[in-house]
């Protein structure tokens, strides 16, 4: 599915392919919940500093023969208050919920890949774009799930030789309109595109360099100073962000030893995400991170603390109980998170209640 030798995505894939066609069992879960960890206790607290958190895995659970989910992938939140999950289940790619986690709407474009999920203001009416990676397409829909614009792959780059080389994985919005989506399974290019959907220019794709991506999984516009938005980017595999001006133009290179980065997501001066895995694809894993506006860890729900040596971050340390492959985070106005799981046995998304300083 992922054209890159290198992406230990394709490589568990492929590997998990084999297991099962040996007849290898992998774990196995009820849609109550995940497996009780090892102390049988759910209710405690993960994070560090001022962000402390309560984890509640009983929120939004549902009973899939009604509301299945495959892999969450993404959330979003609008301006109503309700929490939109993105699930590549083509039953319901889209459940809506509320902030108690009780599913108000579920929709569907028959996706198979949906993959991310983006959510922007025009002119006061919220828009959704969405990305299947293997259908190789971006949607942008209404909330209720009407299609306004579908984008094949951009022949006007003249840097594919087919449609099953882009595989696009997330989208960002500009100030402006402009977008950019992420081709991160595919050849790993940023393609910018004005607000009618028009293909402006194309810039990165996969490399060793400074400007290149190996898994530009994620993507987000950084406003926090206004008079200077950025694009922030992740190279997955190499554990790092990159900082792009809106034109495409590479500013500086963010390393987190040990972090597979999902997709950042900025809240106040705050940048949140989810670290899919740390040590092996066939290890449940991962963690949330939260950098401050110098890029430094200030806390690691789902982590053993953060530790600085000689000012560089030490790769942070799984806890063994609080997630099975995150893969985004939502976070709501009262700064509470909501965290979509990757092939994590079809479970729901795993809420962090804050815990007031």
């Amino acid at each position: 599915m992922i054209n890159s030798k290198n992406n230990h995505r394709r490589k568990f894939l492929g590997e998990l392919s084999v297991l099962l066609g040996a007849g290898v069992t992998l774990p196995s879960f009820n849609y109550r919940n995940t497996e009780k960890k090892k102390t049988g206790k759910e209710d405690y607290v993960v994070g560090h500093g001022e962000f402390k958190y309560r984890v509640d895995k009983e929120w939004g659970i549902q009973n899939p023969r009604k509301i299945p989910v495959k892999d969450c992938h993404e959330m979003v939140q609008d301006s109503k208050g309700r929490l939109i999950l993105l699930t590549n289940e083509t039953i319901n790619n889209v459940l809506i919920y509320d902030r108690s986690g009780k599913v108000l709407n579920t929709w569907t474009l028959d996706l198979p890949g949906a993959h991310g999920l983006t959510i922007a203001d025009e002119g006061g009416e919220e828009v959704l774009f969405m990305t299947d990676s293997e259908l190789n397409k971006v949607y942008k829909t209404t909330l209720n799930g009407k299609t306004v614009m579908k984008l094949n792959y951009p022949t006007e780059a003249h840097v594919y030789a087919s449609a099953e080389r882009f595989k696009p994985t997330e989208v960002a919005v500009a100030p402006n309109g402009d977008f950019y989506v992420a081709d991160g399974y595919g050849e790993n290019w940023i393609i910018q595109y004005n607000h009618k959907g028009e293909y402006i220019r194309h810039f990165g794709g996969k490399g060793d360099g400074d400007s290149q991506f190996d898994c530009c999984h994620g993507i987000v516009v950084d406003q926090r100073d206004k008079n200077n938005p950025v694009l922030l980017i992740t190279s997955r595999t190499k554990n790092e962000f990159k900082r792009f001006t809106l034109n495409g133009k590479y500013l500086e290179t963010i390393r987190l030893p040990g972090a597979s980065i999902c997709r950042p997501v900025i809240k106040g001066d705050y940048l949140y995400f989810a670290v899919i895995v740390t040590q092996s694809w066939f290890s449940y894993d991962g963690m949330v991170i939260i950098l401050d506006k110098s890029n430094r860890v200030v806390s690691a729900p789902g982590a053993e603390a953060p530790e600085y040596e000689n000012g560089l971050l030490k790769p942070l340390v799984y806890d063994q109980r609080t997630f099975l492959n995150p893969h985004d985070v939502c976070v709501d106005d009262d700064e509470n998170l909501y965290v979509p799981q990757w092939y994590s046995g079809k479970t729901y998304p795993v809420r962090l209640i804050r815990v007031p300083g």
